[in-house]
Order: structure tokens, then C-alpha cells, then sequence
């Protein structure tokens, strides 16, 4: 059941949304489908995700699209979701780039190939000065490997002479993230029930407020999103400080 629109407050939707889209090939297995059925009913749901935050006024949403681990599935796995991934980018997001969304990536891009790199260029460049909701898919990203590389990026400044070591702060190390430009999530949501990050915007999530639901991704709807910024809005944020 959707929410009422008076259960939430207008000014105090999170800012940064960060969704774990976790249970497409439960959720096909179930239905006696392959996994990739699962992949594209999740892409629907992707799709009105993005519409219900743009609604809502949050301002940053970021999936988790693909892991560095994913490497890992049946070749014939990740393939169908690289071509699910090609034709994603060419018709999903260049129609919310058409809607005034931004579409931003992260992740390691070396391993991809030349033609979804070429995609991705264009999808970002295409949508570089639109001012709506700015919707980042984190694509082959892992949480520990951009803090890694961040950490000798700015060794390598070092080294240069470019810096020294006692200028590194928390703000200073953010500049060498991927996402330095995002602000931190404010509400995490990961789907299907498991309760862990696998890796996820490990940095930038330790004050973020976590909200798993049993719900498989491909059925997450609007009313899921709206019920989490609800239980979002009923908490209070303390970040190591003392309540009230």
C-alpha cells in the first residue's frame, strides 16, 4: 500500500539515496525464468525508482549496478548482462537524460569493453548540464579498491612532492574518491534481505542510515521507496553525538 503523501515531510526527504539492488535471480528462479529475465524486470524497477526519487526531491540517487566481484558469475551471466547493459544505456538512460536526469559512473572502467566505455562517455556527456536528479550507476566498483586508489594516488602526490603527508585530512581524501563530487548517502536501502554492504561505498557510508527489506528487486516499487524515506524520517541522526 502506498503511503499518504502527509506521512512524508517535503523538506526532509534524504538528499542521497544509495540502493543495494539485490534478488533479480531469486526472483526469476521463482518464476521458473533464467537469471536474466530477473536483470530486466529489475531494469523496470530501476527505472521507476528514478521517477519516484525525482518526485520525492531527492536530489542523488546511486545503484549498485555491477560489482568488481560479479566478475566472478558464469561467463554466460555476465554477458547477458553486459548486452542488458548496452541497450540499458542507449534507451533507459538517454531517456532520462531527455528528462532532464544527469547520469553519472563510477567504477573501474578497464575492464569493460571499448563499445559500453564509449557509451558511458556519451551518456555522461549527454547529460553533463542537466540540473535534475543526478542518478549515478556504480558499474565493475568496489568500495575497498577506490579507497585503495585513492590512497596511492595521493601517495604518488607524495612522492612528486606535491604534498605532504600531513595534509591529509578527511576532506582532502574524498578529493581522490571516485564519487568526491556525490555527497555521502544519507539512507542506504539494500534488497531481498541480506544485511551486509558487499563492498559498496564503504568511505562514504559511515553515517548513512541503513534500511533492508525483504522485498526482491524487481518487485521494488514506488511504495517501497516511500516507505523507506518514511522509516527515514522517524530517526534521529546523531552522528556520534548525544540524543535528545
Amino acid at each position: 500500500m502506498a503511503l499518504a503523501p502527509e506521512f512524508i515531510d517535503p523538506v526532509a526527504v534524504p538528499l542521497h539515496v544509495a540502493i543495494i539492488m539485490d534478488g533479480n535471480g531469486r526472483w526469476a528462479r521463482a518464476r521458473g525464468l533464467p537469471r536474466i529475465a530477473g536483470h530486466k524486470q529489475g531494469a523496470e524497477a530501476v527505472r521507476s525508482t528514478v521517477r519516484a526519487c525525482t518526485d520525492l526531491g531527492i536530489s542523488y540517487l546511486t545503484i549498485y549496478a555491477f560489482s568488481s566481484e560479479n566478475w566472478k558469475r558464469p561467463a554466460t551471466e555476465v554477458d547477458d548482462l553486459m548486452g542488458l547493459l548496452r541497450l540499458y544505456i542507449r534507451r533507459e538512460l538517454a531517456c532520462m537524460g531527455r528528462e532532464g536526469v544527469r547520469i553519472r559512473f563510477i567504477g573501474d572502467r578497464g575492464r569493460l569493453d571499448s563499445d559500453i566505455n564509449r557509451l558511458i562517455l556519451e551518456s555522461e556527456e549527454n547529460t553533463k548540464d542537466n540540473k535534475g536528479l543526478i542518478f549515478t550507476v556504480a558499474l565493475n566498483y568496489g568500495g575497498r579498491q577506490e579507497i585503495l586508489e585513492a590512497a596511492r594516488l595521493f601517495a604518488e602526490n607524495v612522492r612528486d612532492g606535491k604534498l605532504d603527508p600531513e595534509d591529509m585530512n578527511e576532506q582532502l581524501f574524498k578529493s581522490y574518491l571516485q564519487s568526491t563530487d556525490l555527497p555521502d548517502p544519507d539512507l542506504l536501502i539494500r534488497t531481498s534481505g541480506e544485511q551486509r554492504l558487499s563492498n559498496f561505498l564503504l568511505w562514504q557510508s559511515a553515517y548513512t542510515e541503513f534500511l533492508f527489506t525483504s522485498t526482491l528487486w524487481p518487485d521494488f516499487k514506488r511504495e517501497h521507496l516511500e516507505q523507506a524515506v518514511h522509516e527515514y524520517q522517524r530517526r534521529e541522526r546523531r552522528y556520534g553525538g548525544s540524543g535528545g
